[in-house]
């Protein structure tokens, strides 16, 4: 490219694509530093989108490397935003090579152990959660949530999507650490704020790959819903946020959901495939299935979890998230 033009692109700025590109992390990574933080795009033309400007990217590039290094994302941003840009160059006309972070990086964007305040092991149960055969992103996203960083959680959760795709980071991120709170304050008592911030920022980053641009490809809908009595919500947006990796758009009816509710849904919409999932044998009685309509196309009924009890013929029975979505995507021909 000439330099008049490399001049011009400097002055237009930088989508949010380009720069999550350009500093390895995905764009739902800068949205919420954007939201968060404060480190958003100020460059505005009229009838345009606002766009990243050298400054804003010298500041992003900034903030990468403290986080990377160990420095919880409120204090880089805060480290960031002070940043003298007269001695930090332009970074769209110096274009920086960028490579995905590892598994190791990742952990890194979590505070280091040492770092987690005392309080935490007084009320959080302790400053380690196990997770036995965990990988580093893994450990470090336990570190994030037992120090109520719920923007580091994000931070990781959202980085190792982009790079892993939702069904590994489902079973190798998010499932061990989980399992791994779950069962600390089950064997404590203690550490349930640990487990509210590690799902709320698992729902959220699931939420924003749901919510993405895509074009569907399924013209009837696909319902998810927990069962009478479930609680459980993230296995259901986990498979939503698979499914919309695949183009496939789902209605997400929630948790506890009473059957006549869902029949009423599926009699309302027409669905190509119903998705109901129940985590303990509690909520997974068969009666949930009483109030389905009979409908002409019938809609593929998928019980989805560890609780359910066996089903009829006609009802497919799936044990994992990659098995949800085989199963939704054979329903809608995708």
């Amino acid at each position: 490219m000439s330099g008049a033009g490399m001049a011009t692109g400097s002055r237009l700025g930088l989508t949010v694509a380009a720069v999550a590109r350009r500093l390895g992390v995905a764009p739902a990574t800068l949205r919420t530093w954007d939201r968060r933080y404060g480190l958003g795009p100020t460059a505005h033309a009229a009838g345009a989108h606002r766009r990243y400007d050298s400054g804003d990217i010298a500041r992003l590039e900034h903030m990468r490397r403290l986080v990377l290094a160990g420095v919880s994302p409120a204090d880089a941003a805060r480290a960031a935003r002070e940043l003298d840009l007269a001695s930090a160059g332009s970074p769209v006309e110096s274009p920086m090579v960028s490579t995905a972070a590892d598994d190791a990086a990742l952990a890194q964007m979590a505070p280091p152990e040492s770092a987690i305040p005392a309080a935490a092991s007084r009320h959080g149960g302790g400053h380690v959660v196990a997770i036995p055969g965990g990988t580093p992103a893994a450990r470090g996203l336990a570190r994030a949530a037992v120090s109520l960083d719920s923007g580091a959680c994000e931070s990781i959760i959202a980085e190792t999507l982009s790079r892993r795709g939702v069904v590994w980071t489902w079973d190798h991120l998010l499932v061990p650490v989980l399992v791994g709170v779950g069962q600390r304050w089950e064997q404590t008592g203690t550490g349930i704020e640990v487990e509210h911030v590690l799902s709320e920022a698992v729902q959220g980053v699931l939420n924003a790959q749901v919510q993405g641009s895509f074009s569907p490809i399924n013209s009837r809908p696909v319902l998810l819903a927990g069962s009478d009595g479930e609680a459980h919500t993230l296995p259901l947006w986990a498979i939503a946020a698979g499914l919309a990796e695949r183009r496939i758009s789902v209605r997400m009816l929630g948790a506890r959901t009473p059957a006549s509710a869902l029949g009423a849904a599926v009699k309302r919409t027409g669905p190509a495939a119903v998705v109901l999932w129940s985590q303990t044998t509690q909520t997974g009685s068969l009666d949930n299935l009483e109030d389905l309509p009979d409908l002409r196309p019938e809609p593929a009924v998928i019980l989805a979890g560890p609780g359910w009890q066996p089903g009829p013929a006609p009802v497919r029975r799936v044990h994992d998230l990659t098995g949800a979505i085989q199963e939704v995507a054979r329903a809608v021909g995708a």
